[in-house]
């Protein structure tokens, strides 16, 4: 397969079930989706406000093809002392998620304690994304989060994201907003996820100071990272290089 750059091979048809299998899967993704993007998009543009660059200013930056992601998720038990899915940060903006009624989903706090989140009926579940923290020079950081549950937990996720070609540059932030960062060493020490080689290196999990250049690099180093299995059946040229 010759097409590169390789994050364009995330493009492609949703797969969606029939009605035999899930009646109605698709209409109520969809409606999931629309409901979704609308609180991200509002949620950018009070964060952008906050900025002082005017409430469209982030929004603006998504081009017309944007390549946001919904999860349907299952977890298995977690096995004793272990964590069902390790701690990580999402790669994307924002990331809106319905996280059922099992408790499992735990959030880092500025200390490093984790702390569990107590499913609230109907509540939603709203992490910044490491977009988010690369342009703002990490006036706002990723949300550190992991699973470990006893029971078999179901989540829906909607990871808010631009158009793949969209460049990751700093966002023209007053100088308070660094003065702000160089003060924490929480947010100034925040690292990004590590892609595959680096982990190969040692370097640890969300400790990476790397920062791709694109939006699209960004996704296909999660998805890399994050489904070896996949990416070395059905696109070894690439996986061969890393």
């Amino acid at each position: 397969m010759d097409i590169l750059p390789a994050y364009l091979r995330l493009l492609g048809p949703n797969q969606w079930l029939t009605d035999d299998v899930l009646p109605d899967y698709r209409k109520t993704s969809l409606s999931w989706i629309s409901q979704a993007e609308q609180l991200a998009t509002t949620l950018l543009g009070i964060m952008s406000t906050g900025l002082d660059l005017g409430k469209d200013y982030i929004n603006n930056l998504f081009g017309d093809e944007q390549m946001s992601l919904t999860k349907f998720i299952r977890y298995p038990p977690t096995p004793a002392n272990s964590a069902g899915v390790n701690a990580h940060h999402d790669t994307g903006f924002l990331t809106v998620l319905a996280p059922g009624k099992t408790p499992g989903l735990e959030v880092q706090n500025n200390d490093g304690d984790w702390l569990p989140l107590v499913p609230v009926e109907n509540g939603l579940v709203i992490n910044l994304g490491e977009m988010l923290q690369g342009i703002t020079g990490n006036y706002f950081v990723a949300t550190p989060h992991r699973v470990i549950t006893q029971d078999w937990r179901y989540a829906v996720g909607y990871f808010h994201g631009p158009s793949l070609h969209t460049r990751l540059e700093p966002l023209p932030l007053a100088q308070k907003y660094y003065d702000a960062v160089a003060a924490s060493p929480y947010h100034r020490d925040a690292g990004f996820m590590a892609r595959m080689e680096e982990t190969k290196m040692g370097v640890g999990d969300m400790s990476s100071a790397y920062k791709p250049t694109v939006y699209g690099e960004q996704l296909w180093n999660y998805f890399v990272r994050s489904y070896p299995q996949i990416v070395e059946q059905h696109y070894p040229d690439v996986f061969g290089s890393m």
